[in-house]
């Protein structure tokens, strides 16, 4: 897929992510806190999962009803997951489990 293509996809969905400095991040569009510790953050966005990871990072400001959440500390990487496939996952997880 292009860049083009890309840009051609209306999801009506808006979501907004600031980083700065590495050490502040500024989310919207966000609908859940899965999970969280001074390492790792799951976030659940409109878009899918966000995991946030990196060293002394806290939950500043969480307001689920703007949608809104700020992170600081040192953060190291930002990657998305679909919802659906981390549902799949922990299915087969628990089924490995009980075999």
């Amino acid at each position: 897929m292009t860049v083009d293509e890309r840009k051609n996809i209306n999801t009506g969905i808006i979501q907004n992510i600031i980083l700065e400095n590495r050490q502040k991040l500024s989310l919207s569009g966000v609908l859940d806190v899965f999970s969280f510790d001074d390492q790792v953050i799951i976030l659940e966005t409109e878009l899918g999962l966000l995991t946030v990871k990196g060293e002394n990072i806290r939950i500043n400001k969480l307001s689920i009803d703007t949608s809104e959440v700020i992170v600081e500390g040192d953060i190291s990487s930002l990657s998305y997951s679909d919802n659906k496939n981390s549902e799949k996952t922990k299915g087969s997880l628990i089924s490995k489990i009980f075999k």
